[in-house]
């Protein structure tokens, strides 16, 4: 039985719902259109309303106000799909490159297929959903962190999906990871969709991943070392010297080379910038080479970066 109660109790939680189940509840039409004037109900998606209490948790990080999409997104086209590929990455705090589009992404199952691939904002797949690949993160329905990578990375290029699958890793070593994945759950997960497209470009990508790429640009970078033909680096590792020791982002001890990838944050004040040049004196002291790049370096003009390296190693012949 509706009580006016129980429509006070629904309205000072948190709750997002149709118009037609607020009339449902009990609500007039009248009356829920003052209480989207007053602020009360705040209009999500198209004749979706969430409460006030929603929408401030909502904007209390990022991932919340993702999952406050998707909850919405899926009250207006069916809680049968589920949000996944970008979407499902955005609520986890997974990186992406390049950015994602402006659209929530959810998956439905096989039974659904037919219906439009967008609707009001949303992009809709088409796949097998199994229970094991299903979970709950932030309040909203998502694939799991590893189907989720696996998805991302059938459905986009080699370099993106290393970015994803890299972070994911790294985020689950994190003693702040409310979630757990390993090499291991990726490749299961590509067992599981052995013959789906794209699978063996998520399958390359789960044996490539590395947690120890501490942002999207070193991703990025592997990437394109590797496909230039540059023998694989250890990742931060400690170089060790009279007074000092550093971590170099990549490192080929058989040459003695450092590669360090430059962000904004190594040169954004002029102490930062002095220690960087101090630190880059003491390694070539140590007899180590060192070889900067930037973003811009690395994608405007991709090939002399990889040369630059192989020019520090001294000679073309050891490769």
């Amino acid at each position: 039985m509706v009580t006016q109660s129980n429509i006070y109790i629904a309205l000072n939680n948190s709750r997002v719902c149709t118009a037609a189940e607020w009339l449902a509840m009990g609500l007039t039409r009248a009356r829920l259109r003052s209480l989207v004037r007053s602020g009360g109900l705040v209009r999500v998606w198209p004749a979706v309303y969430a409460t006030r209490a929603a929408v401030k948790w909502g904007e209390t990080s990022p991932g919340r106000g993702h999952a406050l999409h998707v909850i919405a997104a899926r009250a207006a086209v069916g809680r049968d799909s589920v949000a996944s590929h970008q979407t499902a990455a955005l609520i986890y705090g997974l990186d992406l490159y390049p950015d994602p589009p402006d659209q929530v992404v959810l998956t439905r199952p096989p039974a659904k297929r037919g219906g439009r691939s967008k609707n009001d904002g949303v992009f809709f797949h088409t796949a097998s959903l199994p229970d094991d690949h299903v979970t709950t993160a932030l309040g909203a329905q998502v694939t799991t962190v590893a189907r989720t990578v696996v998805d991302i990375a059938r459905t986009s290029s080699f370099m993106s999906a290393v970015v994803t699958a890299d972070s994911a890793l790294r985020a689950a070593l994190s003693s702040e990871a409310n979630f757990y994945v390993s090499r291991e759950g990726l490749l299961a997960v590509c067992k599981d969709c052995a013959r789906w497209p794209g699978i063996q470009n998520a399958r390359r990508a789960a044996e490539f991943a590395d947690p120890r790429a501490e942002s999207v640009l070193e991703s990025c970078a592997r990437v394109i070392f590797h496909e230039h033909g540059l023998p694989p680096p250890e990742l931060q590792v400690a170089i060790d010297g009279p007074n000092f020791r550093y971590y170099a982002d990549f490192y080929w001890p058989e040459y003695r080379v450092i590669a360090e990838s430059d962000g904004k944050v190594k040169y954004s004040t002029p102490d930062r910038a002095i220690r960087q040049l101090e630190r880059d004196q003491q390694l070539r002291d140590n007899g180590d080479k060192v070889v900067h790049f930037t973003w811009r370096e690395l994608f405007s003009k991709p090939t002399p970066v990889p040369d630059r390296i192989r020019k520090a190693f001294g000679s073309l012949s050891a490769l």
